[in-house]
């Protein structure tokens, strides 16, 4: 060990430039092992910003992209109650008019592209709000106010759904879901007091849907940082309100204290997870245990550009092998920088949230969904932190391989070596990688010169030149394959049987 440093203080001494030194990792794969069940929940349902986006083609465009490479079934949005939209109106004598001409082409435009919605049921009509001025400070001033009259907001509500069933019938509506409200224990909600001004709101809500159709499926609290879901599933079932699914969010970068009410050091990389955890254990101990969790939005770390580069699919991964088994679907938020929380967004590459940057640049995150995609349907047990190994239909085995480096520390390149039993010594191997030198769009960009306004012929050029290609072609070696990833690396690797 002292020699090997004396070594390396002489060549740094002469002028030698010394590589990262890698690590070394072997990981057996017992191609027949157990298995159980994999769903691909974290790419079932995606987040976006508000409804009014969805009428944009740009917004449509992106929808498609991303529907081609992960084929999500769900999309959730903000805001579809928004005066934008013209739903709710009062006429001269103070009663309530209904307009449902935009929320009847917002879904119609996610219909016809093979998506559902989640319903979120928000923001309060100005007009019905107890309190008109109550604006949130997003770009699109939503009203956070509870309504001035919790009858007119039962009027509302039951319009608004027998409408959606009389426009597309109920075996269709009874497969979205309707969630009531977004993070009401933040100041998306103004209601005083705020916990139990919701709890009331959302019992109104859930029997008002109910009341036009058994079979529509709602729920909530839709909490940020995992909270309220004790209190609210202990308020349902001491006051007999419906829910059918639980719902909350939370962040690679929410703090601990928020998440779980601790001052604890615990690593961003694994609180989401921690949180789901968490909610899924409280609605085990609750009246309701068998209640379906959805993780209606998360994301990666933000921080150094993060949201833009190769990070975002190792965090992903870690996110997919840590929280199997605990939740029915994730909403990664959001599919598309078709996003104006903040005002219209004025380049691409701005650390955003989504998959593909302004102008429809597709980021590496976009490629690591891809990926992602082409695991198989069932896991089979294996204990390496980097590694997830599935099988599919034909018995081939599809393998996500990454080496996680956190935006704000470095990291070394990692060799590993996989060790496969059950499968011939010499199978055929593919191999397909997402990393700083493979679908890294956010460099590519950066070469280009950064351009703020790209046109149709420079965003095509970007996604032609970084798109994944033809997998490299290997095989085993004596059942053994020997593999490089750099920092933020992640692998797809399909062995035949």
């Amino acid at each position: 060990m002292r020699l090997k440093y004396f070594s390396a203080v002489v060549l740094a001494f002469m002028g030698f430039c010394l590589p990262d030194i890698a690590q070394q990792q072997k990981i057996e794969i017992n191609a027949q092992g157990e298995m159980t069940p994999f769903p691909h929940f974290w790419e079932e349902m995606f987040g976006s910003g508000r409804a009014n986006l969805t009428l944009r083609e740009s917004y449509r465009n992106d929808l498609r992209a991303v529907k081609q490479v992960t084929d999500f079934r769900y999309v959730r949005f903000h805001g579809i109650l928004h005066d934008e939209n013209g739903v709710y109106n009062e006429d001269e004598h103070g009663n309530a008019v209904y307009n449902f001409a935009y929320v009847d082409q917002i879904y119609d435009g996610l219909l016809k592209n093979g998506v559902r919605p989640v319903v979120e049921i928000s923001f309060m009509p100005k007009k019905l709000a107890f309190n008109p001025d109550a604006l949130h400070p997003f770009w699109y001033k939503q009203n956070v106010s509870p309504p001035k009259s919790l009858e007119r907001w039962d009027d509302l509500m039951t319009h608004f759904a027998q409408h959606l069933v009389d426009r597309y019938g109920i075996e269709e509506v009874s497969q979205w879901y309707f969630e009531v409200w977004n993070e009401p224990n933040i100041d998306f909600w103004n209601g005083i007091p705020r916990e139990q001004s919701y709890f009331e709101l959302y019992a109104h809500t859930a029997r008002d849907l109910k009341s036009v159709s058994p079979r529509l499926r709602v729920g909530g609290p839709a909490t940020a940082a995992a909270s309220w879901v004790d209190e609210f599933l202990k308020y349902a079932a001491d006051n007999h309100v419906p829910v059918d699914f639980v719902t909350s969010h939370g962040y690679a970068d929410d703090t601990p204290e928020n998440l779980f009410g601790t001052k604890e050091d615990i690593p961003m990389d694994d609180r989401v997870c921690g949180a789901i955890g968490k909610v899924r254990k409280q609605i085990q101990a609750s009246a309701m245990p068998k209640l379906p969790l959805f993780w209606t939005e998360w994301n990666v770390q933000g921080m150094n550009e993060s949201r833009d580069t190769a990070f975002v699919g190792t965090g992903l991964a870690n996110t997919i092998r840590e929280c199997d088994g605990l939740v029915d679907m994730m909403s990664f938020w959001t599919f598309s920088d078709v996003f104006e929380e903040g005002g219209p967004i004025a380049k691409p590459f701005d650390g955003e949230f989504g998959l593909r940057a302004k102008g429809g640049i597709n980021k590496p995150s976009y490629y690591d969904f891809a990926l992602l995609h082409q695991l198989g349907d069932r896991r089979i047990a294996n204990p390496s932190s980097d590694a997830i190994v599935t099988k599919s239909v034909d018995g081939s085995l599809a393998i996500a391989l990454w080496n996680i480096v956190d935006p704000d520390k470095t990291g070394t390149t990692k060799r590993v070596e996989l060790d496969l039993h059950g499968l011939a010594g010499d199978a055929a191997v593919t191999i397909s990688r997402v990393d700083e030198t493979h679908s890294n769009t956010l460099a590519a960009y950066k070469k280009m010169g950064s351009p703020l306004d790209p046109t149709d012929a420079q965003v095509e050029q970007l996604n032609r030149e970084t798109a994944l290609g033809d997998p490299e072609q290997r095989k085993l070696e004596n059942g053994k394959l020997d593999l490089t990833l750099g920092p933020n690396a992640l692998l797809l690797i399909k062995v035949g049987r």
